[in-house]
């Protein structure tokens, strides 16, 4: 199968182009611009093409002849939030670009919890519940996921979308993501690095391990399109965690491997606290784990994941 990436040369990106590659398929990761320090094992053994995700005769090109489309390319939620025009360009203009390439085609899109919100929200949200963003981020992929719908309805394309709970632990550097302190809590600590800790200890979330969230998007992606019937939406697999478990969870693992943690300080950021509290505490999954998508275990799984992966060897 000939798969295209948008935002390809992102962590996500990277990490279902090593699966379709391991497979068997063919992939072209297509981004904005590549990693300073680059792509690792995937050089040399996936195709990379640099554009600008509204350049419509780029896309176009980029995604002739392809088999599947799997756009991830966006702003991000604090990037989105302060930067509207921006946000539309990309996350809208760029969806768009990409949804008028994707004709006879399949295509898997990564939706987020950040479409749900609003004072009437219930803790746990499930597939019927009614997206009620409370940011920009959010907005642009509840948009994302009714055109998905109405194009799949109409025999455009076959879409399907995966609203993701928050992915942990991201390797690298923080990045402008509302959310980046998730992966940076447990993150920073096992690098010996200083956390600043924008939200409160007891500020509840739900997550997914990124092993977990990969093979559940390939799983998506695979499904048969008769499988998602009239609502090609799913809620990904999650787990509710508070960060006071994410950090107990941290110094378990790290007694376990003999590392010496960096510190936590708390730096309150009222404009993250407004973004993440905002989001829902769980969703519901059942969807998503009847199309095969796998199941988080428990934090100290998801940690141990990360170790293996990115501080060992």
């Amino acid at each position: 199968m000939k798969i295209v990436i948008t935002g390809g040369t992102g962590f996500l990106g990277r990490l279902l182009a090593e699966r379709a590659l391991a497979r068997g398929d063919q992939v072209t990761l297509f981004d904005i611009a590549s990693p300073p320090g680059g792509l690792g094992g995937l050089d040399g053994k996936a195709d990379v093409i640099l554009g600008d995700i509204t350049d419509a005769a780029t896309v176009n090109a980029v995604i002739a002849g392809s088999d599947a489309v799997v756009h991830l390319a966006s702003m991000v939620s604090a990037g989105s939030e302060a930067d509207f025009d921006a946000a539309m360009r990309v996350n809208l203009d760029g969806g768009r670009t990409v949804l008028e390439a994707v004709r006879a085609t399949r295509l898997l899109f990564t939706s987020s919890l950040a479409v749900f919100g609003g004072a009437a929200m219930p803790p746990s949200v499930d597939g019927m519940t009614r997206p009620v963003p409370q940011n920009t981020y959010g907005m642009t992929k509840t948009v994302m996921e009714l055109l998905i719908n109405d194009m799949s309805r109409k025999g455009f394309f076959d879409g399907r979308t995966g609203r993701l709970p928050t992915v942990i632990v991201r390797p690298g550097k923080p990045n402008t993501a509302a959310s980046s302190f998730a992966s940076g809590v447990i993150r920073e600590p096992l690098t010996g690095d200083v956390c600043e800790l924008p939200v409160s200890r007891d500020l509840t979330l739900c997550v997914g391990g990124y092993r977990t969230v990969a093979d559940g998007l390939m799983a998506m992606l695979d499904a048969p399109a008769e499988s998602y019937g009239d609502d090609r939406v799913v809620n990904l697999p999650n787990i509710t965690v508070s960060v006071s478990d994410m950090i107990a969870a941290t110094k378990t693992v790290a007694a376990r491997h003999g590392i010496t943690l960096g510190t936590i300080e708390d730096t309150p950021n009222e404009t993250v606290r407004a973004i993440v509290g905002s989001w829902p505490k769980a969703m519901d999954a059942s969807r998503a784990l009847a199309l095969g998508c796998p199941q988080d275990t428990d934090l100290e799984a998801i940690i141990e994941a990360f170790v293996e992966d990115y501080l060992q060897g």
